[in-house]
């Protein structure tokens, strides 16, 4: 997403954004990641339809919009999990998947089976084996990174801990600690702060925007909009299709808000009130579960 972004209204009044050609290309040159006219969906349903987009190197984006607005599938087009019907994607400099070691991808927490028999240092190791590969074992470098991403989100003391023992709030930083210690250049993190306390809320914040400080990439979904305004660099907002994409302000604007969530709000003495669903997927559920990792499915 880059400076060069302006809202505009087309004919029928939507909100978009306007890329003049010169910086559209631009934009694309210092992307970590592009999107042009990307269209996708589930069983020939469609969920998101002609999405463009850039998000320029060292960016906190916050993706937002109401549920079934397409937040979690396009996430999962970032990370190469889900191939576009129609368009052109590039993440990291080539097509998604091709710089997995590179990629930190965080699922919804519910997506998760908790009840898988793992500790929290073997979760966060986990981040470790894609540049590991199938045959060599975590040696001193990684056990060194693994504990700096423990200690980095406050949960060095609960490494023998079960994951499944851990409260909401402590296992988005352990998941949060997984990404960190696999030294990820993109972070695509779908609901890293729903479901969390203030203090937990604050802390994962600063660690995600000290990342971009470094120069990395962070692309998160939310439904908090007070914290996508105040915490996040820039705002993405989607119901299909880009609504706006711009500075986090725009988040509070009441025309965004209202193209972006429809019926989902209610102008209550003169204020506007979001009726949505933190908990929330773009498509019905299909069996779909995410193991920590694929060597250790049961």
């Amino acid at each position: 997403m880059t400076a060069s972004h302006h809202l505009h209204h087309d004919a029928a009044g939507d909100v978009a954004p306007r890329v003049h050609e010169a910086d559209a290309a631009h934009a694309r040159a210092h992307a970590d990641v592009w999107a042009q006219d990307v269209s996708v969906g589930y069983d020939g349903d469609p969920v998101l339809e002609h999405v463009s987009l850039a998000v320029e190197a060292g960016t906190l984006l916050a993706v937002v919009g109401p549920n079934g607005a397409g937040k979690s599938t396009l996430l999962k087009v970032m990370a190469g999990l889900l191939r576009p019907w129609s368009g052109r994607i590039e993440v990291l400099g080539g097509p998604p998947g091709r710089e997995a070691r590179r990629v930190a991808y965080v699922p919804q927490a519910e997506a998760v089976d908790w009840a898988f028999p793992v500790t929290v240092r073997d979760v966060v190791t986990m981040g470790r084996y894609p540049a590991l590969g199938a045959l060599r074992q975590p040696g001193p470098t990684d056990r060194r990174a693994v504990s700096a991403a423990l200690e980095q989100v406050k949960m060095s003391e609960h490494g023998a801990t079960q994951i499944g023992s851990l409260s909401g709030g402590q296992r988005r930083r352990v998941f949060l600690a997984r990404a960190l210690a696999s030294e990820a250049s993109l972070f695509l993190l779908d609901e890293p702060v729903t479901g969390i306390d203030a203090a937990t809320q604050e802390d994962l914040m600063d660690i995600l925007e000290a990342q971009t400080k470094q120069g990395k990439t962070v692309v998160a979904t939310t439904h908090d909009l007070a914290c996508a305004a105040s915490r996040f660099q820039r705002v993405l907002a989607i119901n299909r299709t880009v609504i706006a994409d711009g500075p986090s302000s725009l988040v509070l604007d009441p025309d965004v808000l209202s193209r972006a969530y429809g019926g989902h709000l209610l102008v209550l003495a003169g204020r506007t009130v979001l009726l949505d669903d933190a908990h929330h997927h773009d498509e019905p559920p299909r069996g779909e579960r995410h193991y920590h990792d694929d060597r250790q499915r049961p």
